[in-house]
């Protein structure tokens, strides 16, 4: 379709008036620049919620004791009660489908007092006992030392974990923490490692980042807790469902502590996987209204390019009525038409996806593409795909908007078109 005497021809054509063709052109350039901008800016907000919440195991449920909502087996309604140990080994016994689950007790401060100290520099965070395997659900690098280990809690060692934000608050950046002891409500522990979490966003019972860590063991003999814990998280095994899972973990407490089966009100239930799910469905639909707008946006651009081809047909009559005259069969004449078109498109198409990726590529360099604290958005670029969608679509256009004005151009008369003046 593209030989060197086609293009001139073509070229020759679309010169003949300038003016004309940039606004022609400017339709389709315009609806592929938006379209970019429009991906680009989508996977950027994108890419920043999900470095927010990189690292949380999204089928995890935090199920936290409330009060009863419900009169039952002689107790009245509004009646407090607590997860107990043996409660956390029931739950491990008992529940099928459980991949992970750890106990958390936690303490606070409200009066904005320091609690943690390290010489004479302090600072006020919360702490947080746990298990182990706590850090395969919310996940974060380790960057000095380990996190807790079955020995700490096995033998309540005084040791603690330190989040980022503590450590360099209270024992300083430019400070190797391991085996400094620290200062955490009264008790003094031996840091044993620093965490940098993963995600900012996602958090309940207190942010990694701005916590102290602890054996739970170590937690319930330092504050005097016996053997109770403030909440339990677990993680659904492959193949189980989630919402499954928390109706026999929440039947199996119901049991253990004389609650009404059908009182909900005793239980506050964050489901994860309910929630990240829901911001999935928020961003398809996003990316959805994306191509819809982007593509609408084009179109009209496509109905500019085909109108102007037929005003150009209008005026080509005797060119074309010459050819058909002279033995010109309809396939060319539809080839040169479509020619036309596609190049005029093409043209604007490419200039505005470039554009539109340049453009996206000097933003990106501005906001970054690191994941940082609390960033809601992050390297705002479309992809090899989207890039690869978009050269079709501009493909697509250019052929769809020749089709009208080739159709026309078939349709003229060879001896009408040479009575034509």
């Amino acid at each position: 379709m593209f030989d060197v005497d086609n293009i001139n021809e073509i070229w020759q054509t679309i010169a003949r008036n300038k003016t004309r063709s940039l606004l022609t052109a400017f339709g389709v350039f315009w609806g592929i620049f938006i379209l970019v901008i429009l991906l680009a800016c989508g996977n950027g907000f994108d890419n920043g919620l999900r470095s927010n919440i990189q690292g949380f195991s999204t089928n995890s449920t935090f199920l936290i004791p409330s009060y009863t909502t419900e009169a039952y087996k002689g107790y009245q309604k509004g009646r407090d009660w607590d997860f107990t140990m043996s409660d956390f080994d029931a739950v491990k016994q008992k529940i099928k489908g459980i991949d992970m689950i750890s106990p958390i007790s936690s303490v606070y401060t409200y009066n904005g007092e320091n609690n943690v100290f390290y010489g004479i520099k302090g600072g006020n965070f919360g702490m947080k006992g746990v298990l182990p395997n706590y850090n395969e659900i919310d996940r974060g690098k380790i960057i000095y030392g380990r996190f807790i280990n079955e020995t700490d809690i096995a033998e309540a060692r005084k040791v603690c974990v330190l989040g980022k934000k503590v450590y360099e608050d209270v024992i300083g950046a430019d400070k190797n923490p391991l085996g400094l002891m620290i200062k955490a409500n009264g008790i003094y522990y031996q840091v044993v490692g620093v965490i940098d979490p993963y995600n900012s966003q996602v958090n309940v019972g207190g942010s990694m980042n701005e916590t102290v860590v602890l054996p739970l063991t170590t937690m319930q003999v330092a504050y005097h807790t016996g053997n109770k814990f403030d909440f339990m998280v677990f993680t659904t095994a492959k193949g189980h469902d989630t919402k499954q899972l928390q109706a026999e973990v929440k039947n199996l407490m119901r049991e253990r502590h004389d609650i009404a089966p059908t009182d909900e009100g005793a239980f506050m239930c964050f489901d994860f996987e309910e929630l990240f799910n829901m911001f999935e469905y928020l961003f398809l639909g996003i990316k959805i209204l994306i191509w819809i707008v982007g593509i609408g946006t084009l179109l009209s651009g496509v109905v500019g390019v085909s109108n102007i081809m037929l005003v150009t047909i209008k005026e080509r009559t005797r060119e074309i009525g010459v050819r058909r005259a002279l033995g010109a069969k309809p396939g060319l004449i539809i080839r040169q038409v479509m020619a036309e078109s596609l190049l005029l498109t093409i043209l604007a198409g490419i200039v505005g996806l470039v554009l539109g990726v340049a453009i996206m590529a000097i933003v990106a360099g501005f906001v970054g593409n690191t994941p940082t604290e609390d960033v809601m958005f992050l390297d705002p670029q479309i992809g090899f795909g989207a890039a690869i969608a978009a050269t079709v679509i501009i493909v697509m256009s250019g052929l769809l908007s020749g089709v009208l004005p080739a159709t026309r151009a078939i349709q003229i008369k060879a001896i009408d078109a040479i009575r034509e003046e």
